[in-house]
């Protein structure tokens, strides 16, 4: 495909971008509540509302989390609520009493802060009105990134991009989670349709061989990953910005040799090749985004091909799984 007929492309995906949803999702509300160690809490609460421009905390950042004392009433809207997160010393958890706050069916994170201890913490998110205990050395963000960061964002389904926004040292987790979520989506809608016909890899922005329907589709997902992206480090919606970005994320990736080396794996596998660019294109595409914020400037080679291999080989298990279940339906 030429450049002028990616521009082309660009130019149908723009008129279904819809900026004003950016806008909305990025100004939604949402409440974390903290309680146990007052200590604890205020650190913790330092540190997500860390890192905002000129180090002025916006009054809807500082309003999102709310201190609570558990059996007192509350004070916010229940519907609100995303997760609460206990803070304390080795023994305080078992010694408090979080049964009053169950009764909001939403995630309960039970952090405990002991240097001496090993870091610990489940493989998934507490269930709604369940609490779930996570060990770490210190209240920073090195230590939280893990699981405690996942976790939490993973409970503000929905609210992701505001999460983000509005509280800095989230920003990378809520990146990583809008990427899965939009490769997943992407997958979808290139498995979803019967029509094999291939057509050439259009650059970075698909990177996937696709009927024109799904082209156009799954670029709408990825151009709208972006925006959701810069919306959740803060930045309003630019569509042109982001046309302009578009070779510093793709630089180094090496998109036709991925599609030739998959198309290679099982030629007759037209279908599930085209899923697997989809997804991994879309994960490129975030995490490039994800790395030009975090950083202010784009991957060097050497990180570029580590992100291509890695997408690489995840793209190839997808395509082994999709095969697999199709010959046990057969």
């Amino acid at each position: 495909m030429t450049a002028a007929s990616a521009q082309d492309l660009f130019r149908i995906v723009r008129k279904g971008i819809d900026v004003k949803s950016v806008h909305a999702h990025g100004r939604k509300p949402f409440r974390f509540l903290l309680c146990g160690d007052p200590a604890a809490v205020a650190e913790f609460r330092t540190l997500l509302l860390s890192g905002h421009q000129d180090e002025a905390i916006p009054l809807d950042a500082a309003a999102c989390l709310e201190t609570v004392v558990p059996g007192t009433p509350l004070i916010t809207e229940p519907s609100e609520v995303r997760a609460v997160v206990f803070l304390g010393r080795p023994g305080d958890l078992a010694a408090s009493n979080l049964t009053s706050l169950s009764v909001l069916r939403v995630p309960m994170l039970a952090v405990t802060v002991d240097p001496e201890a090993t870091p610990a913490a489940p493989a998934n998110p507490p269930a709604p009105g369940t609490f779930a205990e996570y060990v770490v050395p210190a209240i920073a963000r090195e230590s939280m990134r893990g699981r405690v960061f996942p976790h939490l964002v993973e409970s503000a389904h929905g609210v992701e991009i505001a999460v983000g926004r509005r509280l800095p040292p989230l920003r990378e987790t809520v990146a990583a989670k809008l990427t899965r979520d939009a490769a997943k989506n992407a997958l979808r809608v290139s498995l979803a349709s019967a029509v094999v016909d291939q057509l050439p890899v259009v650059g970075v922005v698909l990177g996937a061989f696709a009927t024109a329907g799904d082209m156009v589709a799954i670029t709408g997902i990825q151009t709208m990953l972006m925006l959701h992206i810069e919306a959740a480090y803060g930045r309003d919606p630019d569509v042109q910005r982001l046309w302009r970005l578009l070779p510093v994320i793709g630089g180094g990736f090496g998109w036709r040799t991925l599609a030739r080396e998959l198309i290679g794996l099982i030629p007759v596998a037209g279908i599930a090749i085209k899923g697997a660019i989809a997804y991994a294109g879309t994960i490129v595409v975030g995490e490039g985004v994800t790395f030009f914020l975090e950083n202010g400037h784009s991957m060097s080679a050497g990180q570029a091909t580590r992100i291509y291999e890695r997408t690489k080989t995840e793209a190839m298990r997808i395509s082994r799984e999709f095969l697999a279940k199709l010959r046990k339906k057969s």
